[in-house]
């Protein structure tokens, strides 16, 4: 049974920063924290004290965290960058917060002694016989300790304090990972009281100048120890008592978001029951229920005609498909969390190879409700969000492919466009021409230039590409275009069969992504004012474009005019491209491409890196480290010169055990990473990697993670630093086969689009949901009065074809009470073997060994 940990967090803005530059402002970018360890950095706002960010991250922490820290720092060109404060948040108090934490959060001092990290490995015994009685203390050993010199290691030694009694190990110079392997025993008095006693482990970091840093301590309660006699093991490291005080605002504040989802794992069969129900919602319509429509829909409208009741002919097959248990899943889904739970049942069908039928299941409910073509997909059901979830888990790598070359460029060109009247400012054209600033008509004039610019590359990119668009893509637009085809036969809707596709493909997939494009992981951040003002006028007129032109000259924007002609051009080429986009015959999608997220060969992430040189072990750093530009598939990590050399090295991806960070002190660079691989020799291999910051860094950690995760043989540890003159920078050992010094974190990976399949957690999910309206579920199918209002009219009603009509409504709504019996079994199952998993942890729990 495994445990799966997600945090989120969401840096929203600061207010009332301290200014620390000599102009009177600050340049202030957070730095985010997870024990210690760098997880993101935001962007810099400069010259601002009331910064806005607006970034978020998601983290899967599979061996769960203590801490989360959030620092904020004022960047300086030259020099170090400037500590404002720092917000720190435990596990047990995020916890807490069950709905999540949405605060403005003050901002703190930093307190050097609170900085701690790391584990201590000890053993710690009571030995009594007949003529003494003493505690015995093994120091083993230590590991990622925190650095306190300048070269980014520490000069540990270990100190035993014990009834006023105080001895200290040796220390280990130049090294975060010491060994001491030292022994101590302290000597009980006879008759003394060892209740409330305690025996103190601290560590510390000796300094030839100064006073010695401290880098954390383990208390053990001496009567504990006595019931079990001994214990051992690796151990945290803890701060001294917090004393840091709340500022009272002096140091600003940050507007945090941050949201914690624990869940226990259970094996794959409990999930299975679930599992099942599931598909057979999908399965069991297109083989019974869906294809017996018409005959059903006319029995139940006659007798709804008895009833008095307006039942239309959607209503009526809305009411026989209501049975399954993903409309029963629906009804109980919040607004706040359809969104996550469509992208898990995208997820499971993925798995399951029934991506498209299920999908098709969900629109066809959808169109079927709908009897006004002008709005159809427009709220946010469970159909709208799975699809455009499916779009995010497939359809990614095909959106980068499209998009990713013109988003850089107006990144880079940061031309000035606005077209509204209302908003130009004549002072920011001054670059654009050198005889000062432009009149307001030369403005508007020269951005319907930029703007059209754009927008031609951005259109030719998207009907150029049909042929990379995912073939499971394109098979469930076609089932879309059919069942919008089928529901809405009349010329006068025409375009609605073209709408429901382009209002996804366009309105949800394409705009938000040149809106937006570091939420779609095109940029690693988001977009400056200038930038980001001509991102909102393009995805404005890609929305026209994928409204087939119909809403145009009807909104208040009417500065856009010059832009329509443009627009109304470009629909006949959205339309050709959308005939052509589902021009597939679905036979071609094999059950397998719809249980993978996408092709093996597909590039999930590439970029320029520097490669640290095999050879280079003696080389100037400028020298050891080339730079290469790298691809990153399912399959292969692949490298070359340029993006257009034709020779690559590869490397299978299947031979990947481990993929970590490198301390600074190894090659004295910042950013590093290891590739560390087997070769058919068993062998190991390490490639030493360097990026340019550490979102770089921590993104190429995660893809690289996620690619290799279901790997065998997967490394427990590994070295953090180099092996160089004969010994591991890290812990100093000789042998450069010596085992790994520091533990490996393979499952420790950012939340993104890229995310692999994982069939129980993703079922977990909808567990925990329908276990919240098991309630509602209950009452509405179980607990009705409607089985006995049917027995009393039917008692009352004459007429052979009636008592027909109504003995069949009870049929029908005895089988609603039937799934909705069986999904609520299901779930009191799960709810059932979870209990007994979290009775057996706990006992295991109090056979465990003395935790301090």
């Amino acid at each position: 049974m495994a445990k799966n940990t997600s945090l989120y967090f969401r840096i929203i803005e600061g207010r009332h920063l301290p200014a620390k530059d000599v102009s009177g402002t600050s340049d202030p970018y957070c730095i985010v924290k997870v024990d210690n360890e760098v997880v993101a950095r935001t962007a810099t706002v400069w010259r601002d004290l009331n910064p806005f960010w607006g970034e978020e991250y998601t983290l899967h922490l599979p061996m769960g965290f203590h801490n989360l820290s959030f620092y904020v720092m004022d960047e300086d060109t030259i020099g170090h960058d400037d500590v404002i404060g720092k917000i720190s948040l435990n596990k047990e108090y995020i916890a807490a917060h069950l709905r999540g934490i949405d605060n403005w959060i003050n901002l703190t001092r930093i307190n050097p002694d609170e900085e701690i990290q790391g584990e201590i490995h000890l053993g710690l015994e009571i030995l009594q016989d007949r003529n003494i009685k003493a505690v015995r203390c093994q120091l083993i050993e230590a590991r990622d300790l925190a650095p306190r010199d300048i070269s980014g290691t520490s000069d540990p030694f270990a100190r035993v304090v014990f009834n006023n009694k105080t001895t200290e190990t040796a220390t280990i110079k130049k090294t975060r990972f010491p060994h001491w392997n030292e022994v101590f025993e302290f000597e009980l008095e006879d008759g003394l009281p060892t209740e409330g006693m305690m025996f103190t482990v601290e560590v510390w970091d000796w300094d030839m100048v100064g006073k010695n840093d401290f880098l954390g301590k383990i208390d053990f309660n001496l009567g504990a120890l006595q019931k079990t006699q001994m214990a051992k093991g690796w151990f945290r490291l803890l701060p001294f008592e917090k004393n840091e005080a709340d500022e009272g605002g002096k140091l600003g504040a940050l507007r945090l978001k941050v949201r914690l989802a624990e869940d226990r794992i259970l094996p794959s069969m409990y999930y299975q029951p679930l599992i099942d129900l599931l598909v057979e919602s999908v399965i069991s319509p297109a083989k019974g229920v869906a294809a017996a429509g018409p005959a059903i829909r006319t029995t139940l409208s006659e007798s709804a005609q008895v009833y008095d009741i307006d039942l239309t002919a959607a209503d009526s097959l809305n009411w026989v498909q209501d049975m399954s248990p993903l409309t029963m899943l629906e009804e109980v889904t919040t607004v706040e969390s359809r969104q996550d739970v469509a992208a898990t049942l995208v997820k499971i069908f993925l798995g399951q190879g029934l991506v498209v039928p299920f999908l098709d299941y969900l629109n066809m409910r959808e169109v079927n409700r709908t009897t006004d073509p002008n709005t159809l997909f427009r709220s946010n059901s469970l159909a709208s969000k799975a699809m455009e979830q499916f779009m995010k888990l497939v359809g990614m790598p095909y959106l980068h492919e499209v998009l990713r070359q013109i988003i850089n460029r107006i990144f880079d060109e940061k031309k000035y466009i606005e077209l509204d009247p209302c908003k130009i400012d004549l002072n920011k054209t001054r670059r654009i021409s050198f005889k000062g600033s432009l009149s307001e008509a030369s403005v508007r004039e020269c951005s319907q230039e930029l703007l059209k610019s754009y927008l031609s590359d951005v259109m030719d990119a998207i009907v150029s590409s049909v042929e990379q668009c995912p073939s499971v893509m394109r098979v469930a637009f076609k089932q879309l275009h059919k069942r919008v085809e089928e529901q809405f036969p009349e010329t006068d809707n025409e375009d609605v069969k073209y709408l429901a596709i382009s209002g996804f493909l366009f309105l949800r997939f394409f705009a938000p992504a040149i809106l937006t494009p570091k939420l779609f992981s095109l940029r690693d951040h988001h977009a400056d004012t200038r930038t980001g003002r001509t991102l909102l006028l393009l995805a404005k007129a890609v929305q026209s474009i994928g409204n087939l032109g119909l809403q145009l000259g009807h909104g208040k924007e009417q500065w856009m005019t010059p832009l329509h002609p443009f627009i109304l051009q470009s629909v006949s080429c959205v339309k050709d491209f959308l005939d052509k986009l589902i021009d597939i015959d679905n036979e071609n999608v094999t059950e397998l491409q719809q249980r993978v997220v996408f092709h093996p060969s597909v590039t999930i992430k590439e970029g320029y890196l520097h490669k640290r040189k095999a050879e280079g072990v003696n080389l100037v750093t400028r020298f050891t480290f080339k730079k290469r530009y790298f691809w990153l598939s399912s399959e292969t990590l692949s490298y070359a010169k340029t993006p257009d050399w034709q020779v690559r090295s590869s490397i299978p991806v299947q031979r990947i055990c481990a993929v970590e960070r490198v301390d600074e002190n190894a090659f004295q660079q910042l950013h590093m990473m290891q590739i560390i691989t087997k070769d058919n020799e068993a062998q190991l291999h390490i490639m030493y990697i360097q990026c340019k910051n550490v979102n770089e860094l921590n993104q190429w950690l995660s893809a690289i993670r996620k690619a290799s995760i279901y790997n065998e043989r997967m490394l427990p540890s590994f070295h953090p630093g180099s092996y160089r003159s004969n010994r591991w920078t890290c812990c100093l050992h000789t042998d450069r086969t010596v085992r790994g010094c520091s533990r490996t974190h393979s499952a420790v990976t950012l939340g993104d689009w890229s995310d692999p399949l994982d069939p129980d957690v993703e079922t977990q999910t909808v567990y925990k949901q329908l276990l919240q309206g098991r309630e509602k579920l209950k009452k509405k199918y179980l607990e009705s009065s409607d089985a006995g209002t049917v027995m009393d009219q039917e008692e009352r009603m004459d007429g052979d074809g009636i008592k027909e009509g109504v003995e069949k409504c009870r049929s029908f709504h005895d089988r609603r009470m039937a799934a909705a019996a069986r999904l609520l079994d299901v779930i009191q199952d799960l709810e059932r073997a979870h209990q007994a998993f979290e009775r057996r942890e706990k006992e295991d729990q109090a056979k465990e060994m003395l935790v301090p």
